[in-house]
């Protein structure tokens, strides 16, 4: 297959909605962290006949930041400042990027399956992103979306989410967890009900569609360490956005071309390992060249 066919350039339109779109998405996610800081309240308390200021968490938990004077007064307003400034920034935003969603689906700028866009996002509403790493085909919409191309429809094709989950984040995973009272398959069915474990495949959940999440458990030594990370705006079908959080192409493609030639793969596998792994390389040279630095500086620290 030539490389003019690999890839379908999208139109001038679509490029600039997807950069305008990008940009509004990750002021948001700045807009939540800001917002985040500044959650719960500040209040003033009579304690022991005393005008004592009182922080107070969004859980409920109180504590005493000390008697009112010049220094407690002035953590007051500010603190009041930043909430009124972080939240009417927080809600100018959301009121942006609906719009920008609505014209992402208008002009078809996204085309990444809405259940992926969607369990992304649960995990990221629930703060357990860093765990993962989507890998596996769906990785290709993060690379594509990075370069401004569609890659061609016969290397895209599949019916699973392979997420990779960083074991050394065991324990944090399982405290949020915990604090949650909730499990990974609690949060899937938050996206699609329908989503239940594989019998005999613990670590798979399937939904009534057919589609599939394989969680992959990989425990990282020193010496091989998990690839190195990109994290890429990705646009679902109905316009929705997430940030990805993907491995470096270089290292997509690199294994790939492994899998492709490895005794016992199943040759219809092994024919689409190869393909992925042709496609990418192409992406980085002709699309993302300067990630060809990143991934030579990457092998050789």
């Amino acid at each position: 297959m030539p490389a003019s066919t690999l890839f379908l350039d999208q139109s001038e339109s679509q490029k600039r909605q997807y950069i305008d779109a990008e940009t509004v998405f990750l002021a948001l996610v700045k807009a939540k962290k800001a917002a985040a800081e500044v959650r719960g309240s500040m209040l003033w308390r009579e304690l022991r006949g005393k005008r004592t200021l009182i922080r107070t968490s969004a859980s409920g938990g109180q504590k005493s930041l000390g008697l009112h004077g010049d220094e407690t007064q002035a953590m007051y307003d500010s603190f009041v400042a930043r909430k009124s400034a972080a939240e009417a920034r927080l809600k100018a935003l959301k009121t942006q990027l609906a719009t920008q969603q609505r014209l992402n689906r208008a002009m078809r700028v996204g085309r990444v399956p809405n259940v992926v866009v969607g369990v992304i996002n649960a995990l990221e509403n629930i703060g357990l992103q860093e765990h993962f790493l989507v890998v596996g085909t769906h990785a290709l919409y993060a690379y594509e979306s990075a370069a401004g191309v569609r890659i061609t429809e016969e290397a895209m094709a599949t019916r699973d989410l392979d997420m990779l989950f960083d074991t050394r984040k065991h324990i944090s995973f399982l405290t949020t967890m915990k604090k949650l009272d909730s499990s990974l398959i609690g949060v899937l069915r938050k996206v699609d009900p329908s989503f239940e474990v594989v019998e005999d495949q613990l670590y798979t959940a399937r939904n009534q569609d057919g589609f599939e999440v394989d969680i992959i458990r990989r425990a990282a030594k020193d010496a091989d360490p998990h690839p190195l990370r990109m994290d890429q705006v990705v646009v679902a079908t109905s316009g929705e956005m997430a940030l990805m959080r993907t491995i470096h192409p270089l290292d997509f493609a690199r294994i790939k071309q492994g899998l492709s030639t490895q005794l016992g793969r199943d040759p219809n596998k092994s024919g689409k390992d190869a393909l992925q792994s042709r496609i990418v390389t192409e992406l980085v040279n002709e699309y993302l060249p300067h990630l060809l630095l990143a991934g030579t500086e990457a092998s050789t620290s």
